[in-house]
């Protein structure tokens, strides 16, 4: 094995001290996840009536942008599963509250589809970033 830049490694072999990529790639893909339902989401929530906006929005947003700094101290720190279960927790209330929007007439059942798929593969990331680590999502 080569490990100049512009060599392509045969399909399957990890460079020595590396980590394999499967492990490699579930903290970014956990980060650019809730970062792309976050992106998707706060322009929704923007639209929402006013007497929602600062209640449910806001609560919405936070929540997630929550989840967001937990994934992020998790990819960093040795640590991980303390990290894990918080924003595991949290992504739970922001499936309520998203439920909660959508049964109060605040978005289209398009968009509370939507919503809840990204929601729902975010869960399962962060769900197999914990069963990686030896530990289930309580």
């Amino acid at each position: 094995l080569s490990f100049f830049p512009f060599h392509r490694p045969l399909r399957g072999v990890t460079p020595p001290g590396f980590p394999s990529p499967k492990m490699r790639k579930t903290p970014v893909e956990s980060v650019e996840t809730c970062h792309k339902l976050l992106l998707w989401l706060v322009p929704h929530l923007d639209k929402f009536p006013r007497n929602r906006r600062f209640t449910l929005g806001e609560r919405l947003e936070s929540t997630l942008l929550m989840v967001l700094e937990e994934v992020i101290e998790a990819s960093y720190s040795r640590e991980k599963q303390a990290s894990l279960h918080r924003a595991n927790r949290r992504l739970a209330v922001a499936r309520h509250l998203w439920r909660l929007c959508h049964e109060l007439q605040v978005i289209s059942t398009r968009r509370y589809e939507h919503g809840a798929q990204l929601i729902e593969e975010l869960g399962r990331q962060i769900g197999g970033w914990l069963r990686s680590r030896g530990s289930g999502p309580v």
